[in-house]
């Protein structure tokens, strides 16, 4: 049995689910659609997957998969100051604003605005997603408020699903108004908050700036 033919149809289903479910949402989605863009048909997709709610939980986590491996190779990883990898990472957010709006937009984002009240595993799912890639912001504003604001109240972990607040909520302005402009300037609003709590001035330094006092 060929294993690696099993593997690659697997995979293209999922990687249709990209485009399908950012573009028509979860609920209009069909299994139709999904095979058509993948060029398979629906015995290949059933082979693979129980029905429509099994493939959204595979392709949720597909989607962590991907994006895990897009963010962790990302340039702001290399700058040494925590704070500058934390900026780094929402002007990165704002870089990758390319294309249509559903080539920018999120599917977990998507799908859980649809299923959070009717589908718990979708919901689940989703939210292991969205969480998972917050844990790993919250690593770069955890060190930075370990050095520019250690007195503060508010946690890394809380900031960090603040960052993802205002990103998804940018991405449905963006649906609302069929284009990015108001997601990235949603973004700048996000980056000019996070300069504010950790004092970052126009020039790039903070106040009682540790690294050149």
């Amino acid at each position: 049995m060929n294993t690696d033919i099993k593997y690659d149809s697997r995979q293209k289903l999922l990687g249709a689910a990209l485009k399908v479910i950012r573009e028509k949402g979860y609920a209009a989605m069909r299994v139709d659609d999904i095979c058509a863009e993948a060029g398979l048909t629906k015995g290949g997709f059933f082979h693979h997957f129980k029905g429509k709610e099994d493939f959204a939980v595979a392709a949720a986590n597909y989607w962590s998969e991907m994006t895990g491996g897009f963010f962790a190779s990302a340039p702001y990883h290399l700058l040494p100051d925590p704070l500058d990898r934390v900026l780094g990472y929402i002007d990165f957010r704002k870089a990758i604003l390319r294309g249509s709006v559903p080539e920018f937009t999120c599917l977990v984002g998507t799908m859980v605005q649809e299923a959070h009240a009717t589908n718990p595993a979708i919901r689940d799912a989703c939210d292991a997603s969205i969480s998972g890639h917050a844990a790993e912001v919250a690593k770069d504003i955890a060190e930075a408020k370990k050095l520019y604001a250690p007195d503060a109240r508010w946690t890394a972990e809380s900031l960090a699903l603040h960052t993802q607040a205002v990103i998804q909520g940018a991405f449905i302005l963006a649906k609302a108004k069929q284009g990015p402009e108001i997601a990235a300037d949603s973004i700048d609003h996000l980056k000019r908050y996070i300069e504010l709590l950790f004092n970052r001035d126009s020039t790039g330094r903070t106040r009682d700036d540790h690294r050149n006092p």
